[in-house]
C-alpha cells in the first residue's frame, strides 16, 4: 500500500471518529423546520373561550373549536353554575339537512353567531340569507320569514389586549378602517406589550403578514380601543367601524385637572410666556403684568400652566434644555434614489446633559413669586403626575431623581413650604419603570404606594397629609406585579402577584384583591399556571384562563367577589398536536450561583428527538433587568422551537439580575450588566444535563438581540470556556452608547468606570470561540455605531469574526426571516461542522 493511500485512509478514519454521531443541518431538517407551523397549526382544540354576554350579565354563549374544522356552541348560566350545549347539535343538523337539502354535520354547522330570546328558550341564526329559530325545549326548528321579535343580541365581547401566542402558520391580515379618523395598529407581543406598526388613514385598508394566534390592537386618535383581534383564518379581514370604542386599562394614572389652560378656573386671569418669561393679564384690564424677568433661551418657563382651583396660585415649570444629542447614520440603499441619504434623530445617552424642569410658584393675590426650596427636587430626571389638591392647599408631583436612587411625592403648599409626602430610596436603583405607583387623588389623603423597602415589592397605605406610612397592605416573600384597579368606594385594590401561591413557579401571575387595611387578601385565580382574566360587563364574574408551557389553556368561570368556582368551561385538547411528534416544552429549575436560589428555565427538543443521541445546546438570551423572559404560557410555535428542529436542544433561562423576584435577586445587575446571570445560567445547564443527558455541553451556542446581543457577545468574552458560538444582533455593546433611560436605570449616574468595565468594546480582545455580529444600518433603538465599535476593537485585537450589516433595516433585523436563516446556518456550521441544507 502506497504512502499516499495509507495517508488517505488514515484521514478518512480520523474524520469518521471525530464527525458528529449523526447528520444534522441537512435539507430535510430545514424542510421539516419550515413545515413545523403547518404540521402543528390548528391542532389544539377547546383552547379559547370568547364570551358573548347576554343582557343581565348572568348568561353567555361561546363557540369553541372541537376538532379540525369542527365546533360546538355552548351556553352558560352563571346563576346556576351550568355549562351545557346551547342546543342539541345532532337534532339541529338533521333538521337543517332536510331544510337545506344537503347534508349538515352536527360538528360543522353552517353559522358562527346566534341570538337568544329574553327567556333564553329560543335561538335564532342565519344561514345563506335565511333565518331559522330553534326552540331549546323540544329542539324544533322553524324557518322564519323575518327575524322573530323578543330576541336579543349578545353584548359585544371585548377583551383587554392579551399576549400573542404561536398557534400556526403565516396568514394575511387585512385591516379595513371604516371610520373617519386615522387609526393606529399595534401588535401585542408575547409578553402582552403593544408594538406599534402602522397608521391607517380614514377609509383606507392595510394588509400585513402575521401568524395564527397573534393578537392585534386598533386604537383611535384618542387612544381608545376599537378592536382587539386574534388572527385565526388563512385570510383574515378586520373591519373597524369605531362604534364600540372602549377605554383601555392604563398604567398611567389619571390627573383629573387641566394642565395647560391659559385661563384661570375663575376666568379672571390669563397667562402666557413671552420672551421666555411669565406674563399674566387680568381679564378686565388686559394690561400685561410681567412676573419674571430672568428667563433666557437657556433657562425659560414652559407654557404649561397649573392653576390652583381657587385661582389664587399658579405653578409654572422652569426648564433648562438638554444638550440635544443627535445620532447620525447613512442609509446606503434608499428605495427612492440612487445616492445614499443621511439621517439624524434625537437620542440622549448616559451622562448627557438632559432637559430638566422645576416648579415655580406665583401668588396672584400679591402678584409676586414665592421662592421655593428645591432641595427635595434638585436634580430631576423627570417630574410627572403634577396637580393641585381640590382645596388648593397643595401642589403635588412625582419626582424621579436622576440616577434613579430616589423617587418621591413632593408637596408644595400655597405659602411655598415644601415637604416629602412619601418616598422610595435605594443604594442601587429604584425600578421606576415597573415598581412605582402613584395615582393622585385630588380630594383624598390616602395614597396607595408601591415599595421594595422589605426586599419584596409590596403595597403600603400612606397618610398624605401627615406624610406617614400607615401600614403595609401586602407583605410576604412574594411580589406585587401590577395594580390593575383601585376601588376607593370599597377601599379595595385589584392586582397581579407572582410567587403568592406556594409550590408554584414564582413567575406565574395570579390575580388578587385586598382591602386598604390589609385584610381580605384573596387570590381570585386557581390552578398551577400563569393566569389572565376577562371580566363580565357588570363585573360580577370573570373567565379565568391559565396555562403553562407544558399545559394547554384551561378556562373556568369564577365569581369576582371571592374567586370561587362557578363552573369549568374548557380544558384544551392537544392530543392531535402530540401525535405529530411535537414535543412539549420542558420546565426545569435548579440552584443558582449561591447554591440556594432557584433559577427557572425551559428546554425545547426537536420533533425527531432521540434520547440516545447527543445534541448541541443553544441558549436564547435576553437578560434585560426590566423584566423576566422565560415563557410561561402555552405556545405551539416560536423561533426557539424552529431552531431546535435543526438538531439542537434550545434553552431559555432567567438568571439573577432579571426582574420579578426579590430585590436582592434583581440588584445583581447593578453596575454589572456584563454578568447577565451567566453563573446561574451555566449552573442551570449543568444541572439540566444531569436530568437530560442528551445535552452535549461540549458544544454550546448562544444568541440574542439588543440587550441580548450585548449578553451573547459577553458570553464569549467572559465565559469562552463554556460557550463556543455566539450570534449577537443589534447589541448595546457599550452602555455609554445606548439610550439614557434604560442604561442609567441599571448602570447609574454619573457615568463612572463601571460603564467601561461592562463594555464589550473594552474586553473585545478576550474573545474566544466563533462570533457572528448582525446590525441594521438604520437602527434607531440602539445606535448602530455600538456594533461597529466592537468591530473596530476586534480588528485591532486581530480576532476573526463574521459580520452582517443589513442596508435599510432597523432594530431586531437578526430576528427577521433573513437574519434568523443566517443565524441558524451559523450554528449548524459551527456546532455540527457541516454546510447547511446540503
Amino acid at each position: 500500500m502506497s504512502l499516499a493511500l495509507r495517508t488517505c485512509l488514515l484521514a478518512t478514519l480520523l474524520f469518521a471518529l471525530t464527525a458528529p454521531i449523526f447528520a444534522q443541518g441537512t435539507a430535510a431538517d430545514y424542510q421539516r423546520m419550515q413545515q413545523l407551523g403547518r404540521m402543528t397549526g390548528g391542532k389544539v382544540f377547546r383552547d379559547e373561550v370568547t364570551p358573548n354576554w347576554l343582557p343581565g350579565g348572568d348568561h353567555f354563549w361561546y363557540r369553541v373549536r372541537t376538532g379540525s374544522g369542527e365546533h360546538e356552541f355552548v351556553f352558560v348560566d352563571a346563576t346556576k353554575g351550568l355549562r351545557e350545549p346551547a342546543f342539541d347539535h345532532g337534532k339541529l343538523a338533521q333538521q337543517l339537512s332536510d331544510q337545506l337539502k344537503r347534508e349538515v354535520a352536527p360538528t360543522r354547522l353552517p353559522f358562527e353567531r346566534i341570538q337568544f330570546s329574553k327567556d333564553f328558550e329560543r335561538i335564532i341564526f342565519n344561514v345563506s340569507g335565511d333565518t331559522f329559530q330553534v326552540d331549546r325545549g323540544d329542539q324544533s326548528l322553524t324557518r322564519l320569514d323575518q327575524p322573530a321579535e323578543a330576541l336579543v343580541s349578545s353584548i359585544p365581547a371585548f377583551r383587554r389586549p392579551y399576549p400573542s401566542t404561536d398557534k400556526g402558520g403565516e396568514i394575511l391580515l387585512k385591516v379595513v378602517n371604516e371610520t373617519t379618523d386615522t387609526v393606529k395598529l399595534f401588535w401585542i407581543d408575547r409578553d402582552g406589550r403593544p408594538v406599534f406598526y402602522n397608521d391607517i388613514a380614514a377609509q383606507k385598508e392595510h394588509e400585513r403578514r402575521t401568524f395564527v394566534g397573534h393578537v392585534w390592537l386598533v386604537l383611535n386618535s384618542r387612544d381608545q380601543a376599537l378592536a382587539v383581534y386574534e388572527a385565526i383564518d388563512p385570510i383574515s379581514v378586520l373591519k373597524v367601524d369605531g362604534k364600540n370604542a372602549r377605554e383601555l386599562p392604563r398604567r398611567r394614572r389619571r390627573d383629573g385637572r387641566p394642565r395647560s389652560g391659559r385661563t384661570s378656573p375663575d376666568g379672571q386671569w390669563t397667562a402666557s410666556i413671552e420672551n421666555h418669561n411669565l406674563v399674566i393679564r387680568q381679564e378686565k384690564s388686559g394690561e400685561p403684568i410681567r412676573l419674571t424677568t430672568d428667563g433666557t433661551a437657556d433657562k425659560y418657563l414652559d407654557d404649561r400652566f397649573y392653576w390652583s382651583p381657587d385661582s389664587k396660585r399658579l405653578i409654572v415649570m422652569e426648564v433648562t434644555p438638554g444638550q440635544g444629542r443627535e445620532v447620525t447614520f447613512v442609509e446606503s440603499s434608499p428605495e427612492d434614489q440612487l445616492q445614499p441619504k443621511v439621517h439624524t434623530f434625537s437620542y440622549d445617552k448616559p451622562g448627557d446633559k438632559i432637559r430638566q424642569q422645576w416648579p415655580r410658584l406665583f401668588d396672584l393675590e400679591k402678584i409676586e413669586e414665592l421662592l421655593l426650596d428645591r432641595s427635595l427636587f434638585e436634580n430631576p430626571f423627570a417630574i410627572s403626575e403634577a396637580s393641585w389638591q381640590t382645596d388648593s392647599s397643595e401642589f403635588r408631583f412625582l419626582y424621579n431623581q436622576r440616577g434613579h436612587q430616589a423617587i418621591r411625592v413632593v408637596a408644595i403648599d400655597r405659602d411655598a413650604a415644601v415637604r416629602t409626602v412619601v418616598e422610595e430610596t435605594s443604594e442601587t436603583f429604584v425600578d421606576y419603570t415597573n415598581k412605582v405607583y402613584y395615582n393622585p387623588e385630588h380630594d383624598q389623603n390616602e395614597i396607595v404606594w408601591m415599595s421594595e423597602r422589605t426586599g419584596w415589592n409590596h403595597l403600603y397605605l400612606v397618610d398624605a397629609a401627615k406624610g406617614e406610612v400607615l401600614h403595609p397592605i401586602t407583605s410576604g416573600e412574594w411580589v406585587v406585579r401590577e395594580i390593575e384597579r383601585v376601588d376607593r368606594d370599597k377601599k379595595q385594590i385589584w392586582f397581579t402577584a407572582g410567587g403568592i401561591v406556594s409550590g408554584q413557579d414564582p413567575y406565574f401571575l395570579h390575580h388578587c384583591r385586598v382591602n386598604f387595611d390589609g385584610s381580605g387578601l384573596t387570590v381570585l385565580t386557581e390552578g398551577d399556571g400563569t393566569h389572565m382574566i376577562n371580566f363580565s360587563p357588570e363585573g360580577r364574574y370573570m373567565i379565568d384562563e391559565y396555562s403553562r408551557v407544558d399545559l394547554p389553556p384551561v378556562h373556568t368561570l369564577r365569581r369576582t367577589d371571592d374567586g370561587s368556582l362557578v363552573c369549568e368551561l374548557e380544558q384544551a385538547d392537544a392530543s392531535q398536536l402530540l401525535e405529530t411528534g411535537w414535543k412539549m416544552t420542558e420546565r426545569f429549575a435548579a440552584k443558582g450561583r449561591d447554591g440556594e436560589t432557584d433559577i427557572y428555565g425551559v428546554l425545547y427538543f426537536p420533533t425527531n428527538f432521540d434520547p440516545a443521541k447527543k445534541y448541541p445546546v443553544i441558549e436564547y438570551i435576553y437578560a434585560g433587568p426590566h423584566s423576566a423572559f422565560v415563557p410561561k404560557r402555552f405556545s405551539m410555535l416560536d423561533q426557539q422551537r424552529e431552531l431546535a428542529e435543526l438538531g439542537f436542544i434550545v434553552v431559555l433561562i432567567d438568571g439573577m439580575g432579571t426582574n420579578h423576584r426579590g430585590k436582592a435577586f434583581h440588584d445583581v445587575c447593578w453596575k454589572n450588566l456584563s454578568d447577565s446571570g451567566f453563573p446561574d445560567r451555566i449552573a442551570w445547564m449543568k444541572a439540566a444535563a444531569e436530568k437530560f443527558p442528551s445535552m452535549d455541553l461540549s458544544r454550546v451556542g448562544i444568541y440574542g438581540g439588543s440587550a441580548g446581543g450585548q449578553s451573547a457577545l459577553a458570553a464569549l468574552l467572559w465565559h469562552g470556556d463554556f460557550y463556543d458560538v455566539a450570534v449577537a444582533d443589534c447589541g448595546c455593546h457599550d452602555n455609554r452608547m445606548d439610550k439614557i433611560w434604560w442604561n442609567e436605570q441599571w448602570m447609574g449616574w454619573p457615568v463612572d468606570d463601571s460603564y467601561a468595565q461592562n463594555s464589550n468594546v473594552t474586553h473585545a480582545h478576550k474573545l474566544q470561540g466563533d462570533l457572528f455580529l448582525i446590525v441594521g444600518e438604520m437602527d434607531t433603538n440602539v445606535d448602530p455605531a455600538s456594533t461597529m465599535q466592537v468591530v473596530n476593537a476586534l480588528v485591532k485585537a486581530d480576532k476573526d469574526f463574521d459580520l452582517l450589516v443589513v442596508p435599510g433595516e432597523g432594530h431586531g433585523i437578526g430576528s427577521g426571516r433573513y437574519g434568523m436563516r443566517r443565524t441558524r446556518d451559523f450554528f449548524v456550521r459551527k456546532l455540527y461542522g457541516v454546510e447547511p441544507r446540503r
